[in-house]
């Protein structure tokens, strides 16, 4: 849920509000990647909601190459780092649940 809210606030600590399509897409991926560790962290069996942040990483990740950002450095590699963040912790959450043994 942090990284969700570093990656929101980004454009506005580093001043680059007036790039919209870096801009937005910190907005709205930081909301969701926020969103889903939310989702994550409340429910106790999630199933395949736990695959949900794993997947808005790699969509960070590759947000800046695919909406031609990576010209707005300090939007770009805050996607890139935050989308690495994001997929190791949600990938640990998630090989640390599936080797728990399950309590029928």
């Amino acid at each position: 849920m942090v990284l969700g809210v570093i990656l929101f606030v980004t454009p506005f600590v580093f001043g680059d509000t007036g790039q919209t399509t870096a801009a937005i897409s910190a907005y709205v991926l930081g909301v969701l990647v926020f969103l889903s560790g939310l989702l994550s962290a409340t429910m106790q069996e999630a199933g395949n909601v736990e695959y949900i942040p794993v997947v808005l990483g790699v969509i960070t990740f590759i947000a800046p190459f695919v909406l031609g950002f990576t010209a707005v450095t300090a939007i770009a590699w805050s996607a890139w780092i935050i989308g690495v963040l994001t997929v190791l912790s949600a990938g640990s959450l998630l090989v640390i649940r599936s080797r728990r043994p399950s309590t029928a």
